[in-house]
């Protein structure tokens, strides 16, 4: 059986703001904006060529045995791209507060591209969830 990795929930604190930098800014497709049942509304947004979503959800009961994340706490999310270079033009050309391309180098992170696998922007949105984005070297159909 697989087990794929399909929605994660990002705490915000305003849908409509979120829903307009992922769209926007970081150029995220909406999958949905709709009120599913009386007072939950959910949107989901998927990064292009993702096969998993981010949803931001209001008005959801936590699951049970759940716990509660704050706007804000959600830090590490991961997207790859082929091209960081391009990928940080297109964040700033949109104009998301993006860090320059960062490598890990001998005495810790240094700017500039590295080697393979080994090139990163960081960007945060609105209420500070942080996201990170690494250059992989070809598309994730050819790895």
């Amino acid at each position: 059986m697989n087990w794929t990795l399909e929605v994660v929930p990002v705490p915000v604190t305003d849908m409509d703001r979120a829903k307009s930098f992922y769209a926007d800014k970081v150029g995220f497709g909406v999958d949905l904006d709709d009120e599913v049942s009386p007072g939950v509304r959910i949107i989901q947004m998927t990064p292009p060529g993702s096969r998993c979503s981010i949803a931001m959800l209001q008005g959801m009961p936590t699951a049970p045995d759940g716990r509660v994340m704050a706007p804000g706490t959600l830090q590490g999310l991961q997207l790859c791209v082929t091209d960081i270079e391009a990928a940080r033009e297109e964040l700033v050309a949109r104009g998301v507060d993006v860090s320059p391309v960062r490598n890990l180098g001998a005495s810790g992170w240094q700017e500039g591209k590295g080697g393979t696998w080994n090139s990163f922007i960081t960007f945060d949105d609105p209420d500070g969830n942080g996201w990170i984005v690494q250059e992989a070297p070809s598309e994730l159909s050819e790895r």
